[in-house]
């Protein structure tokens, strides 16, 4: 559409000076034209919106749709409360901080506080002041075989691939994770340049194709991620076992996103749908998949390696935890994606009905952890339409130690949610392999926006836990949030989620929920 413009308007320019050399007036329509090919001649070198970048004049009419649009409409009820659509007031937010807005609302509550499954945490008459707590709170990653942890953000950049993701998209990320002071998640299409070409911190998540790590069979290849997994930059080695948008489904890059150049990253045939098998070939049992993590921390000279799944069986966890007993074997991290993650691509019936949804996975993970007398080894890192300080905020009480974002992410760098991420035509260059459309993307200023947002919703998270009366992050328990279950009774998080005693399921005698599965676990198989 850019090189269209810029050739019909030089043409229709050129030609109207022609013409007026002969007729006189119609040298007027310059006065109608010409400020109409300005704009768009703007729009072209302008760097802060991708989408006008790629389709002059047109692209005003995105904008002028949004102005025109009650106001009302921009406040519905989050989409994690009552399954509707993503919600315009969540992505505002994020629009909002990323470019350093004014982040403040008018009018007041927006939600319905008495729709069921609204949330919210309780103050304190004691808050202190924001400037009190730290500044920037980390969480140190790696257990007790690990010779390299890692200092890490509370928020990060969850998993996406370069393929899912254009070439000026990750580095835009990385360039923001750099500048922010967050890591990078690459997500299962391997690591790239891209990924590394920026400077910031990168976590390389290896998946059920091993991409960038595998042999001409799809087999993994131990020289291969040696080389990837000692660079600088690399600080994590994360193993994919199931993603929250389609999990018990292998990972799916359409052909027509599958360039020459991202099968060769991935070392795989170009122009073809590259499907991931849906589990390894590695191991096939919780004690395979510990002694593939020890193989991974070995041959990366002992950087912290967890592994990512989205809860499915129940008993196939707490089997991991017993493997982890008998093995001695921890994982430095473990992340927990939610059913409710997104994808560029995945079977309907997979995104909507598969898996468990990130509160429910999470707390069971936490509290298996904690049965089993393991959880103060092993970090929690959770996902799954985290985006808020409140979101945050949520998750931290539930269990987890840090969060991952990608929705949130990906608004920042400009997604306007034009739902064409599969078709490799993504108007705003973030989720397509078409050069011209790619182009578009500006990285000096979208990392910037993600930066920023980082930022702002770390300051929203510390200014919640301010508000609370705590001193910080670890503070934040069960008890200091609240869920609406119907229209006149609400229940405290430690009562929906009642904690565990440590090592408690280590007992015979133990008689919770989980009991009937504790006494069949096989670590050998799952």
């Amino acid at each position: 559409m850019r090189t269209t413009f810029i050739f019909l308007s030089i043409l229709l320019m050129t030609g109207l000076g022609v013409a007026g050399f002969y007729i006189p007036w119609l040298l007027w329509f310059y006065i109608l034209i010409g400020p109409i090919c300005i704009l768009g001649w703007y729009d072209i070198f302008q760097k802060r919106h991708a989408l006008l970048r790629n389709f002059p004049l047109i692209g005003h009419g995105r904008y002028w749709m949004e102005s025109l649009r009650p106001k009302i409409n921009q406040y519905f009820i989050e989409s994690d409360l009552d399954g509707r659509p993503f919600s315009r007031i969540l992505r505002n937010i994020v629009y909002q901080r990323a470019k350093q807005a004014l982040d403040t609302n008018p009018f007041g509550t927006q939600f319905d506080l008495y729709a069921e499954g609204y949330e919210w945490m309780n103050h304190s008459l004691a808050a202190k002041h924001r400037e009190a707590l730290e500044v920037d709170p980390r969480v140190i990653i790696g257990g007790p075989q690990c010779k390299k942890p890692y200092s890490a953000s509370l928020l990060n950049i969850s998993a996406m691939s370069f393929g899912s993701l254009s070439n000026r998209a990750v580095r835009a990320l990385n360039r923001g994770a750099l500048q922010g002071g967050f890591y990078h998640n690459t997500g299962e299409g391997g690591l790239s340049h891209y990924h590394l070409q920026e400077g910031g911190d990168v976590v390389w998540q290896i998946g059920t194709g091993y991409f960038g790590c595998r042999d001409n069979a799809g087999h993994f290849n131990e020289a291969l991620f040696q080389e990837g997994a000692c660079k600088e930059q690399v600080k994590m080695i994360e193993i994919k076992l199931s993603q929250g948008a389609k999990p018990g489904h292998g990972g799916i890059l359409p052909a027509r996103k599958n360039t020459e150049e991202i099968a060769r990253i991935r070392k795989v045939k170009p122009f073809e749908d590259v499907i991931s098998p849906p589990a390894h070939s590695t191991f096939d049992s919780p004690k395979g998949l510990l002694q593939f993590v020890q193989k991974l921390r070995d041959l990366s000279h002992g950087k912290p390696v967890g592994f990512k799944l989205c809860v499915g069986r129940k008993e196939e966890f707490l089997s991991i935890c017993k493997a982890v007993v008998e093995t001695g074997i921890y994982p430095d991290f473990i992340t927990v994606d939610g059913g409710e993650g997104g994808t560029g691509a995945a079977p309907l019936e997979f995104s909507n009905s598969v898996g468990m949804p990130l509160r429910e996975g999470l707390a069971f993970v936490h509290d298996a952890l904690v049965g089993f007398g393991i959880r103060k080894e092993i970090k929690l890192i959770a996902s799954g339409k985290v985006i808020t300080g409140f979101h945050l905020f949520r998750t931290l009480a539930l269990g987890a130690d840090l969060c991952n974002s990608a929705r949130g992410m990906l608004l920042s760098l400009g997604c306007i949610q034009a739902l064409e991420c599969n078709k490799n035509t993504c108007p705003t260059g973030i989720t397509t392999q078409n050069p011209s459309l790619v182009a578009g993307l500006d990285i000096d200023s979208k990392a910037g926006r993600v930066a920023c947002f980082h930022a702002e919703t770390m300051e929203s998270l510390m200014e919640l836990i301010a508000a609370a009366g705590l001193n910080g992050p670890n503070d934040i328990k069960r008890s200091h949030v609240y869920r609406r279950v119907s229209l006149n009774r609400t229940e405290r998080y430690d009562s929906l989620y009642p904690y565990i005693i440590s090592g408690a399921m280590l007992n015979e005698n133990f008689s919770g929920e989980l009991a009937p599965l504790l006494k069949h676990l096989d670590s050998t198989h799952f």
